[in-house]
């Protein structure tokens, strides 16, 4: 991509109305748009970032058996109903909308009913199970707040999997294959030495879950860790009982503030028992199947690793995740030259600053943007042997070959 045919335009200031570091810091670099409290676009860039993060998930899920899928947005109320989940007073961030005829309809927030209700045309045996499905949908949640920008949207982008096994022991081995494959998601991400596993509550899902909880000084929650055992407790579940469960002591925990990034649920018979998912055993004997979820959030996920991994300068992604490998930037008529020759001549992911403003702007946009690997074209690099190569997140500078 060249930068001066990219429509998005950086800014020196963030928006007034917007208090968390990832939103002022993606706004500014152009990555996101802001349409109303919780809810933005993606822009080029930011739209690339998410999917670099999806085919990380996808691969990871795959890697374990998941077949993706994709369900619709729009919610039946009756399936709702049969859960006893339609209600306000058990799921207080309903979206809904009315149709003509009257009858309404949710905007999904989750999708266990429907991917239940869909299994039951492709389940009658135990020879169809397990059965593994994941889908990347869009959510809508009637928060009652909604400030910690793309961290907490009221419409976001959601890695949701669902799983469909004969017995809670096959379920408790699948379940410990997610938790590995989302240490490797994490890890990916750039932001696995600082994320544990949580023992939680389940919220509207369940009585308890476990979380994937990030250490950050802009998290919403308060975890305590074991840092021995590597795994820590949500503040909500501080329980002597669940402490011995798990065979840590208070006295070894360190409280710390956190963004919960991915969270994991064993339902056992919740919601396939209530919608009539059988399967018939190897008697003939029909049994309800047991059920698991599986949840992380993209934007999430991305705001969380650039409130984690940014400068006073800017974003400074992974490489795993950012738009482009690498930014290059020409800045003479000599550097140019140079610069459009290896431009046009690698495959690699490159965005061209080959726009004619001061080389000030350039390098301070660069640090902005916060792309791995900035590749100055000039004159003076040209010189000394080629391109001047810095490393955004530690500022090695190298020069190296132009071809």
């Amino acid at each position: 991509m060249r930068q001066s045919f990219l429509f998005t335009k950086t800014r020196r200031e963030g928006p007034s109305d917007e208090v968390s570091r990832n939103a002022q810091l993606l706004i500014r670099a152009g990555y996101i748009h802001k349409e109303m409290a919780g809810v933005y676009d993606y822009l080029p860039l930011g739209l690339r970032v998410i999917e670099k993060i999806r085919q990380i998930i996808r691969q990871e899920m795959d890697k374990i058996g998941g077949q993706e899928v994709s369900l619709s947005a729009l919610q039946d109320q009756e399936l709702w109903k049969a859960t006893d989940r339609w209600s306000d007073e058990k799921v207080d961030v309903w979206f809904r909308t009315q149709l003509k005829s009257g009858s309404e309809l949710g905007l999904g927030c989750t999708h266990e009913e429907p991917m239940v209700r869909m299994l039951r045309d492709h389940v009658q045996s135990y020879k169809d199970l397990p059965k593994y499905t994941y889908q990347f949908q869009t959510k809508f949640r009637n928060e009652l707040r909604s400030k910690s920008g793309i961290i907490r949207g009221r419409e976001f982008l959601m890695k949701d999997m669902y799983s469909f096994n004969r017995s809670q022991a096959d379920l408790d081995e699948f379940y410990d294959s997610v938790i590995e494959a989302y240490k490797n998601v994490f890890a990916r991400a750039g932001i696995g030495e600082r994320t544990y596993l949580t023992f939680a509550s389940g919220g509207m899902f369940s009585k308890y879950s476990h979380e994937f909880q990030t250490v950050c000084d802009a998290g919403e929650d308060h975890i305590y860790i074991d840092k021995d055992k590597a795994i820590a407790v949500n503040d909500e579940v501080m329980q002597d009982d669940i402490l011995s469960s798990l065979g840590i002591t208070r006295s070894n925990l360190v409280k710390e503030k956190s963004i919960e990034v991915g969270n994991i649920f064993k339902y056992g018979t919740r919601y396939t028992s209530e919608l009539g998912l059988k399967f018939k055993d190897e008697s003939g004997e029909d049994k309800p199947v047991i059920f698991g979820a599986y949840g992380i959030g993209l934007g999430r996920l991305m705001g969380t690793i650039v409130e984690l991994l940014s400068d006073e300068k800017g974003i400074v992604w992974p490489e795993s995740v950012a738009p482009y490998k690498m930014h290059l930037l020409a800045l003479d008529e000599d550097g140019k030259k140079v610069a459009e020759i290896f431009y046009l001549g690698k495959e690699e992911e490159i965005l061209y600053d080959d726009r004619d403003v001061s080389a000030g702007e350039k390098f301070a946009d660069a640090d902005l943007i916060g792309i791995p690997t900035r590749l100055v074209a000039s004159k003076k690099s040209l010189a000394s042997g080629g391109f001047e190569s810095r490393d955004r997140r530690t500022g090695s500078v190298k020069i190296i070959p132009n071809s």
